[in-house]
């Protein structure tokens, strides 16, 4: 499987439907595909549901969509910290719904999505307000809640390098939640500081393999 080469952020994010479920890689800015999700914003889809580790921060990037009134509701695992105002005011306004899923439930649920796992049991948010709806099951004297796989239309990645077929590889901690997601959407869009030839690229450092991959991008870093 071969991705294809875009010429540039405008045509990566072609096609992305109202109302469609679009993963957002990053860990606050670290990772965050911000010049895939300004040309979003350019291209218009709406009644979007965002899946990301948190809910934007300051102006720029997820925040930025958010503010353009883009979005319907936020999956996430930290939706407040210090300059996540745009989020609040959205919230406390009523205009956004939230779901809180905890990080490692969040990871595992993307996981078990590209995996094709069904559903699986989890401890974390047992007792809790998180675990409302949700069948609990006792296994080994332990109770456990039932977690669903997470599945997205779109998956919005940012990486450092990729070769022309689609091969991916990133660069420290903006790694995080790229690889995970790349498994678990319909449609996987990466961006790149450079795009090389095939065969440029280290097989054993390749992250992300290619036949997770459907469009690739390069942008200035």
């Amino acid at each position: 499987m071969t991705a294809r080469v875009c010429v540039d952020t405008d045509e990566a994010v072609a096609g992305i439907q109202d109302g469609a479920t679009v993963l957002v890689g990053g860990f606050g800015m670290a990772g965050m595909p911000v010049p895939l999700i300004d040309a979003l914003i350019r291209q218009g889809a709406t009644d979007l549901t965002i899946v990301s580790n948190n809910a934007g921060n300051g102006d720029t990037g997820l925040a930025a969509l958010l503010a353009a009134g883009r979005v319907r509701k936020v999956i996430c695992s930290f939706p407040r910290q210090v300059d996540s105002w745009i989020f609040d005011g959205l919230y406390r306004a009523g205009r956004i719904e939230l779901e809180v899923v905890p990080q490692g439930t969040l990871a595992e649920r993307l996981r078990a999505a590209g995996a094709g796992i069904g559903a699986f049991y989890c401890p974390t948010g047992v007792g809790t307000s998180l675990a409302e709806g949700k069948e609990v099951r006792e296994i080994d004297g332990r109770e456990y809640v039932l977690e669903l796989p997470l599945r997205g239309d779109v998956a919005l990645i940012g990486a450092h390098r990729a070769d022309r077929m689609g091969n991916v590889v990133y660069r420290k901690t903006a790694r995080n939640f790229g690889p995970v997601m790349a498994t678990a959407a319909t449609t996987v869009i990466v961006q790149v500081n450079e795009v090389v030839e095939v065969g440029a690229l280290d097989p054993e450092a390749v992250v992300t393999p290619s036949i997770y991959v459907d469009r690739i991008v390069q942008v200035r870093p």
